[in-house]
Protein backbone atom coordinates (compact mmCIF):
# COMPACT_ATOMS: atom_id res chain seq x y z
CA UNK A 1 0.00 0.00 0.00
CA UNK A 2 0.99 3.44 -0.73
CA UNK A 3 3.01 5.41 1.92
CA UNK A 4 1.04 8.42 3.16
CA UNK A 5 2.45 12.20 3.51
CA UNK A 6 4.54 12.19 6.85
CA UNK A 7 4.08 16.29 6.99
CA UNK A 8 0.73 17.85 6.67
CA UNK A 9 1.16 21.58 5.20
CA UNK A 10 -0.58 24.31 5.85
CA UNK A 11 -2.08 26.41 3.12
CA UNK A 12 -3.59 30.05 3.65
CA UNK A 13 -6.42 31.10 1.43
CA UNK A 14 -3.86 34.09 -0.50
CA UNK A 15 -2.98 32.90 -4.45
CA UNK A 16 0.48 31.21 -3.42
CA UNK A 17 -1.70 29.07 -0.77
CA UNK A 18 -4.06 28.45 -3.41
CA UNK A 19 -1.05 27.29 -6.00
CA UNK A 20 0.90 25.24 -3.41
CA UNK A 21 -2.62 23.24 -3.02
CA UNK A 22 -3.80 22.85 -6.71
CA UNK A 23 0.12 21.80 -7.44
CA UNK A 24 -0.28 18.28 -5.04
CA UNK A 25 -4.20 17.88 -5.80
CA UNK A 26 -2.38 17.34 -9.80
CA UNK A 27 0.51 15.67 -8.39
CA UNK A 28 -2.33 13.23 -6.94
CA UNK A 29 -1.73 14.31 -3.36
CA UNK A 30 -4.75 14.75 -0.60
CA UNK A 31 -5.46 18.14 0.11
CA UNK A 32 -8.17 18.99 2.76
CA UNK A 33 -10.46 22.84 1.44
CA UNK A 34 -13.09 24.59 2.62
CA UNK A 35 -16.46 24.67 1.26
CA UNK A 36 -19.47 26.10 2.48
CA UNK A 37 -20.73 23.31 4.30
CA UNK A 38 -17.89 21.06 5.60
CA UNK A 39 -14.21 20.66 4.77
CA UNK A 40 -13.61 18.65 2.47
CA UNK A 41 -10.99 15.89 1.89
CA UNK A 42 -9.97 16.50 -1.83
CA UNK A 43 -8.49 14.33 -4.73
CA UNK A 44 -8.20 14.19 -8.66
CA UNK A 45 -11.32 13.02 -9.50
CA UNK A 46 -9.21 11.97 -12.38
CA UNK A 47 -6.84 9.86 -10.94
CA UNK A 48 -7.98 6.34 -9.55
CA UNK A 49 -4.61 5.76 -6.99
CA UNK A 50 -5.44 9.33 -5.54
CA UNK A 51 -9.30 8.90 -5.04
CA UNK A 52 -8.37 5.55 -3.57
CA UNK A 53 -5.88 7.53 -0.91
CA UNK A 54 -8.89 9.64 -0.05
CA UNK A 55 -10.60 6.21 1.23
CA UNK A 56 -7.42 4.88 2.87
CA UNK A 57 -7.08 7.93 5.00
CA UNK A 58 -10.17 8.46 5.91
CA UNK A 59 -10.50 4.76 6.95
CA UNK A 60 -14.23 4.41 5.37
CA UNK A 61 -15.00 0.83 5.74
CA UNK A 62 -16.58 0.57 2.20
CA UNK A 63 -16.55 1.91 -1.49
CA UNK A 64 -19.13 4.41 -1.50
CA UNK A 65 -20.05 6.63 -4.09
CA UNK A 66 -17.86 10.04 -3.40
CA UNK A 67 -19.41 13.34 -4.23
CA UNK A 68 -17.33 15.64 -7.24
CA UNK A 69 -16.77 19.24 -6.80
CA UNK A 70 -16.53 21.44 -9.70
CA UNK A 71 -16.80 25.55 -10.12
CA UNK A 72 -19.66 25.83 -12.45
CA UNK A 73 -23.05 25.14 -13.11
CA UNK A 74 -21.76 24.21 -16.80
CA UNK A 75 -19.02 22.20 -16.04
CA UNK A 76 -21.27 19.94 -13.60
CA UNK A 77 -23.64 19.90 -16.84
CA UNK A 78 -21.03 18.37 -18.93
CA UNK A 79 -20.54 15.64 -16.46
CA UNK A 80 -23.96 14.36 -16.05
CA UNK A 81 -27.17 14.52 -17.33
CA UNK A 82 -30.25 16.25 -16.00
CA UNK A 83 -33.78 15.90 -16.28
CA UNK A 84 -35.65 19.19 -16.78
CA UNK A 85 -36.57 19.84 -12.81
CA UNK A 86 -32.60 18.79 -11.89
CA UNK A 87 -31.39 21.71 -14.48
CA UNK A 88 -33.99 24.53 -12.94
CA UNK A 89 -32.23 23.26 -9.66
CA UNK A 90 -28.94 23.29 -10.60
CA UNK A 91 -29.52 26.91 -12.18
CA UNK A 92 -31.19 28.40 -8.89
CA UNK A 93 -28.89 26.25 -6.28
CA UNK A 94 -25.57 26.66 -7.41
CA UNK A 95 -23.41 27.02 -6.34
CA UNK A 96 -24.55 26.26 -2.61
CA UNK A 97 -24.96 23.17 -0.47
CA UNK A 98 -26.99 20.43 -2.77
CA UNK A 99 -25.54 17.61 -4.40
CA UNK A 100 -27.18 16.66 -7.69
CA UNK A 101 -26.99 12.58 -8.92
CA UNK A 102 -27.41 12.00 -12.62
CA UNK A 103 -26.39 9.26 -14.81
CA UNK A 104 -22.22 10.13 -16.07
CA UNK A 105 -21.74 11.37 -19.73
CA UNK A 106 -19.42 8.66 -21.31
CA UNK A 107 -16.18 9.84 -22.17
CA UNK A 108 -15.37 12.42 -18.92
CA UNK A 109 -11.89 10.87 -17.91
CA UNK A 110 -13.34 9.70 -14.09
CA UNK A 111 -11.98 7.19 -12.48
CA UNK A 112 -14.67 4.34 -11.77
CA UNK A 113 -13.94 4.30 -8.14
CA UNK A 114 -15.77 7.77 -7.67
CA UNK A 115 -18.63 6.41 -8.52
CA UNK A 116 -18.25 3.23 -6.97
CA UNK A 117 -18.83 1.02 -10.03
CA UNK A 118 -22.40 3.08 -10.25
CA UNK A 119 -23.60 4.21 -13.52
CA UNK A 120 -24.38 7.68 -12.24
CA UNK A 121 -22.32 10.73 -10.09
CA UNK A 122 -23.07 13.10 -7.23
CA UNK A 123 -21.81 16.62 -8.05
CA UNK A 124 -21.69 19.73 -6.69
CA UNK A 125 -21.21 23.58 -7.07
CA UNK A 126 -19.41 24.60 -3.85
CA UNK A 127 -20.02 27.85 -2.93
CA UNK A 128 -17.09 29.25 -1.23
CA UNK A 129 -14.85 31.31 -2.64
CA UNK A 130 -11.47 29.51 -1.26
CA UNK A 131 -12.73 26.03 -2.82
CA UNK A 132 -13.82 27.84 -6.23
CA UNK A 133 -10.03 29.38 -6.47
CA UNK A 134 -8.91 26.21 -5.84
CA UNK A 135 -11.01 24.27 -8.47
CA UNK A 136 -10.45 27.08 -11.41
CA UNK A 137 -6.61 26.53 -9.81
CA UNK A 138 -6.54 22.81 -10.09
CA UNK A 139 -8.57 22.79 -13.53
CA UNK A 140 -9.73 19.24 -13.05
CA UNK A 141 -13.06 17.77 -10.90
CA UNK A 142 -12.23 17.10 -7.42
CA UNK A 143 -13.96 14.19 -5.25
CA UNK A 144 -14.16 16.00 -1.78
CA UNK A 145 -16.17 13.73 1.19
CA UNK A 146 -16.30 15.31 4.55
CA UNK A 147 -12.15 15.79 5.83
CA UNK A 148 -12.80 13.16 8.85
CA UNK A 149 -11.82 9.79 9.72
CA UNK A 150 -14.84 7.94 9.56
CA UNK A 151 -16.93 7.87 12.59
CA UNK A 152 -15.74 11.14 13.57
CA UNK A 153 -17.91 14.63 13.49
CA UNK A 154 -17.47 16.51 10.57
CA UNK A 155 -14.68 19.40 10.58
CA UNK A 156 -15.58 22.92 9.69
CA UNK A 157 -12.25 24.77 10.45
CA UNK A 158 -8.87 23.74 9.25
CA UNK A 159 -7.64 23.25 12.74
CA UNK A 160 -10.82 20.40 12.93
CA UNK A 161 -8.89 18.97 10.07
CA UNK A 162 -5.33 19.48 11.50
CA UNK A 163 -6.25 17.42 14.76
CA UNK A 164 -7.88 14.84 12.47
CA UNK A 165 -5.85 13.93 9.82
CA UNK A 166 -2.30 15.74 10.41
CA UNK A 167 0.65 13.60 9.31
CA UNK A 168 -1.96 11.49 6.96
CA UNK A 169 -2.70 13.83 4.03
CA UNK A 170 -0.34 16.67 1.96
CA UNK A 171 -1.96 19.94 3.07
CA UNK A 172 -4.93 21.52 4.72
CA UNK A 173 -5.93 25.09 2.79
CA UNK A 174 -7.54 27.48 5.33
CA UNK A 175 -10.47 29.23 4.57
CA UNK A 176 -12.03 29.86 7.82
CA UNK A 177 -15.34 28.47 9.90
CA UNK A 178 -18.04 26.88 7.62
CA UNK A 179 -20.70 28.91 7.18
CA UNK A 180 -23.63 26.29 6.69
CA UNK A 181 -21.20 23.90 9.18
CA UNK A 182 -23.96 20.85 7.68
CA UNK A 183 -23.26 18.33 4.91
CA UNK A 184 -25.21 19.33 1.08
CA UNK A 185 -28.33 17.69 0.50
CA UNK A 186 -28.21 14.99 -2.37
CA UNK A 187 -30.90 14.66 -4.62
CA UNK A 188 -31.46 12.26 -7.64
CA UNK A 189 -34.20 11.76 -9.71
CA UNK A 190 -36.67 8.85 -10.68
CA UNK A 191 -39.32 8.71 -13.61
CA UNK A 192 -37.76 12.24 -13.62
CA UNK A 193 -38.86 13.63 -10.54
CA UNK A 194 -36.35 14.63 -7.45
CA UNK A 195 -35.93 11.83 -4.71
CA UNK A 196 -34.09 12.90 -1.25
CA UNK A 197 -31.02 10.67 -0.46
CA UNK A 198 -29.68 12.94 2.05
CA UNK A 199 -31.03 15.36 3.91
CA UNK A 200 -28.41 18.57 4.45
CA UNK A 201 -27.96 21.91 3.77
CA UNK A 202 -30.91 22.77 1.36
CA UNK A 203 -34.45 22.17 3.11
CA UNK A 204 -36.88 19.68 1.05
CA UNK A 205 -39.28 23.20 1.27
CA UNK A 206 -37.11 25.12 -0.67
CA UNK A 207 -36.85 22.56 -3.51
CA UNK A 208 -40.43 22.28 -3.47
CA UNK A 209 -40.73 25.83 -4.40
CA UNK A 210 -38.45 25.38 -7.17
CA UNK A 211 -40.18 22.61 -8.60
CA UNK A 212 -43.56 22.30 -7.35
CA UNK A 213 -42.86 18.33 -6.25
CA UNK A 214 -41.48 17.83 -2.26
CA UNK A 215 -38.72 15.13 -2.96
CA UNK A 216 -39.80 11.73 -1.49
CA UNK A 217 -36.79 8.93 -0.48
CA UNK A 218 -36.33 6.92 -3.45
CA UNK A 219 -38.41 3.53 -4.58
CA UNK A 220 -36.10 0.42 -3.40
CA UNK A 221 -35.36 -0.64 -6.80
CA UNK A 222 -33.45 2.71 -7.57
CA UNK A 223 -29.77 2.54 -6.89
CA UNK A 224 -28.46 5.84 -7.02
CA UNK A 225 -26.49 5.57 -3.49
CA UNK A 226 -24.00 2.85 -1.96
CA UNK A 227 -26.00 0.09 -0.64
CA UNK A 228 -29.14 0.05 -1.69
CA UNK A 229 -28.70 -3.50 -3.86
CA UNK A 230 -26.48 -6.09 -1.91
CA UNK A 231 -25.58 -7.62 -5.23
CA UNK A 232 -25.59 -3.99 -7.70
CA UNK A 233 -21.68 -4.70 -7.99
CA UNK A 234 -21.95 -7.71 -9.33
CA UNK A 235 -20.17 -8.83 -13.05
CA UNK A 236 -22.43 -11.05 -15.27
CA UNK A 237 -20.22 -14.26 -14.49
CA UNK A 238 -20.72 -15.51 -10.61
CA UNK A 239 -17.82 -14.44 -8.10
CA UNK A 240 -15.41 -16.79 -6.39
CA UNK A 241 -13.01 -15.57 -4.13
CA UNK A 242 -9.45 -16.55 -2.40
CA UNK A 243 -8.77 -18.61 -5.16
CA UNK A 244 -5.13 -19.34 -4.56
CA UNK A 245 -4.91 -21.35 -8.54
CA UNK A 246 -4.52 -19.77 -11.50
CA UNK A 247 -7.26 -16.80 -10.49
CA UNK A 248 -8.86 -14.97 -13.57
CA UNK A 249 -8.30 -11.90 -10.83
CA UNK A 250 -4.46 -11.81 -9.39
CA UNK A 251 -2.85 -9.64 -6.70
CA UNK A 252 0.33 -9.85 -5.72
CA UNK A 253 2.50 -13.23 -6.39
CA UNK A 254 -0.89 -15.02 -7.32
CA UNK A 255 -0.85 -14.35 -10.87
CA UNK A 256 -4.34 -14.09 -12.61
CA UNK A 257 -5.23 -13.34 -16.27
CA UNK A 258 -4.62 -10.15 -15.37
CA UNK A 259 -3.87 -8.51 -11.90
CA UNK A 260 -5.66 -6.09 -9.63
CA UNK A 261 -1.70 -5.36 -8.39
CA UNK A 262 1.13 -7.13 -9.45
CA UNK A 263 2.91 -6.24 -6.66
CA UNK A 264 0.15 -6.27 -4.18
CA UNK A 265 -0.37 -2.48 -3.84
CA UNK A 266 -3.81 -2.36 -2.19
CA UNK A 267 -4.02 1.24 -3.34
CA UNK A 268 -3.49 0.38 -6.98
CA UNK A 269 -5.84 -2.58 -6.27
CA UNK A 270 -8.69 -0.37 -5.30
CA UNK A 271 -8.06 2.03 -7.78
CA UNK A 272 -8.12 -1.32 -10.57
CA UNK A 273 -11.54 -2.99 -9.07
CA UNK A 274 -14.14 -1.49 -10.99
CA UNK A 275 -12.54 -0.96 -14.04
CA UNK A 276 -11.71 -4.70 -13.99
CA UNK A 277 -14.80 -5.86 -12.57
CA UNK A 278 -16.02 -4.15 -15.80
CA UNK A 279 -13.42 -5.31 -18.00
CA UNK A 280 -14.54 -8.98 -17.25
CA UNK A 281 -18.27 -7.88 -18.04
CA UNK A 282 -16.86 -8.04 -21.38
CA UNK A 283 -14.82 -11.02 -21.45
CA UNK A 284 -16.57 -13.93 -19.37
CA UNK A 285 -20.99 -14.58 -19.91
CA UNK A 286 -23.54 -15.82 -17.74
CA UNK A 287 -22.02 -19.21 -16.21
CA UNK A 288 -18.66 -18.54 -15.82
CA UNK A 289 -16.86 -17.80 -12.96
CA UNK A 290 -14.73 -14.87 -12.29
CA UNK A 291 -12.20 -16.07 -9.22
CA UNK A 292 -10.05 -13.36 -7.52
CA UNK A 293 -7.04 -14.44 -5.77
CA UNK A 294 -6.86 -13.69 -1.19
CA UNK A 295 -6.73 -9.59 -0.85
CA UNK A 296 -5.20 -9.24 2.55
CA UNK A 297 -8.25 -7.87 5.42
CA UNK A 298 -6.17 -4.64 6.22
CA UNK A 299 -6.30 -1.10 4.99
CA UNK A 300 -7.97 -0.82 1.51
CA UNK A 301 -8.31 -4.49 1.38
CA UNK A 302 -11.42 -4.42 3.75
CA UNK A 303 -13.18 -1.77 1.51
CA UNK A 304 -11.86 -4.47 -1.52
CA UNK A 305 -13.48 -7.33 0.17
CA UNK A 306 -16.39 -5.56 0.87
CA UNK A 307 -16.94 -4.73 -2.98
CA UNK A 308 -16.46 -8.80 -3.98
CA UNK A 309 -18.71 -10.38 -1.74
CA UNK A 310 -21.13 -7.87 -2.63
CA UNK A 311 -20.28 -9.11 -5.74
CA UNK A 312 -20.46 -12.80 -4.68
CA UNK A 313 -23.69 -12.10 -3.10
CA UNK A 314 -26.85 -13.93 -4.50
CA UNK A 315 -28.33 -11.61 -7.45
CA UNK A 316 -31.17 -9.85 -6.71
CA UNK A 317 -33.43 -8.15 -9.12
CA UNK A 318 -34.43 -4.64 -10.12
CA UNK A 319 -36.47 -2.52 -12.29
CA UNK A 320 -34.15 0.62 -12.89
Amino acid sequence: MGEQPTITQAFSSGPEGISGASQLLRAGEIVAFPTETVYGLGGDATNGEAVAKIFDVKGRPSFNPLIVHVASVDKAEALIELPPKGRTLAQMLWPGPLTLVGRLRPGKGLADLVRAGLPTLAVRVPDHPVAQALLRAVGRPLAAPSANPSGKVSPTTAQHVHDLMSGRIAGVLDGGAAAVGLESTIIGFENLEPVLLRPGGVTVEEIAKLVDTAPNPPSSAVVNAPGQLQSHYAPVAEVEMNATEDPVLGFGAIEGQVSLSPDGDLTEAAANLFGMLRLMDEALKDGDVLTVAPIPEEGLGRAINDRLRRAAAPRQTSTK
